[in-house]
């Protein structure tokens, strides 16, 4: 069931007086978040609470599950009231991270599709926006967090993800799928990030849309390597545009000696995108 947040009310610390004025900053670069987590539906008060409790009364729910009866008041179109009422909370690995703020009334549909009738423990929410202030403490119940302006919500569940990684030609189903499966693992532990910094952006961006990088992964497993690390560093292309090198290493499983590739990644603008394909990588 949908329960009321009860984080605690915080209070902006305002700069300190200096009874001059301060000259105009340059334009800050816009932040953007790409973050992997997932998209909770919270009541911000006592009466939208009641509220959407009279809308589940009115709705025909027998024999449906909480969750279910919950998808389908939201997924009614005479509740979209409701829908623009509820505080929409990303958790990042259990932690309110950010709240969601819909462009526009047509992205409501995105928040609702993200209330999976039967939740799972896979369940994935990909949230892409801009950063924005903290919410008020009195928009959802106390809660403060950074509220994200979504351009795009991505949801799925991994089972279906891995399913739908193409396969390379050359390489056998049942060997790729495996190493898909624990790559996705791994990737997901290092993206216990909020999705803010240009390298967890860059890294979030990679394991959700970039195949090719569990290709490689595969083809390194099969030859006795295994994968001992990942890191973000700087492009020294960088200049008008913002470009990060993700960095992949594997070691010879026997022998320790390392083989890197990486991949170069623009995460200048909200939408990420590959200003490279992944190739062997040397220290300079």
């Amino acid at each position: 069931m949908l329960t009321a947040s009860e984080e605690p009310a915080g209070t902006p610390v305002e700069p300190a007086a200096t009874g001059m004025l301060d000259p105009a900053p340059p334009a800050a670069r816009p932040r953007f978040v790409y973050a992997i987590g997932r998209i909770e539906p919270r009541f911000p008060s006592l009466g939208v609470e009641k509220e959407f409790a009279q809308a589940v009364g009115r709705a025909d729910t027998l024999g449906l599950t909480d969750r279910q009866a919950t998808r389908e008041v939201l997924a009614d179109p005479a509740n979209r009231y409701l829908v623009r009422k509820l505080c929409w909370v990303l958790t990042v690995e259990g932690m309110d991270t950010y709240l969601l703020v819909p462009r526009d009334a047509t992205d409501l549909d995105l928040l609702i599709d993200a209330v999976r009738p039967a939740p799972a423990a896979q369940d994935v929410d990909v949230v892409i926006g801009a950063l924005g202030p903290p919410a008020p403490a009195d928009r959802c119940n106390g809660l403060v967090v950074p509220m994200v302006a979504f351009d795009q919500i991505y949801s799925f569940d991994t089972e279906s993800f891995l399913a739908a990684i193409p396969c390379p030609d050359d390489l056998p189903e049942d060997a790729f799928r495996a190493a898909a499966r624990e790559v996705l693992a791994r990737l997901s532990r290092l993206a216990d990030n909020a999705g803010a910094a240009d390298e967890h952006r860059a890294l979030n961006y990679l394991t959700v849309r970039y195949p090719l990088v569990y290709a490689r992964a595969t083809e390194q497993f099969a030859r006795g390597s295994a994968l001992t690390g990942v890191e973000v560093l700087p492009s020294r292309l960088s200049g008008v545009r913002t470009l990060v090198n993700v960095v992949f290493t594997f070691a010879d499983r026997a022998t320790g000696v390392p083989e890197r590739f990486a991949v170069k990644v623009d995460v200048t603008e909200v939408f990420p995108f590959l200003a490279g394909t992944l190739t062997p990588y040397y220290d300079r």
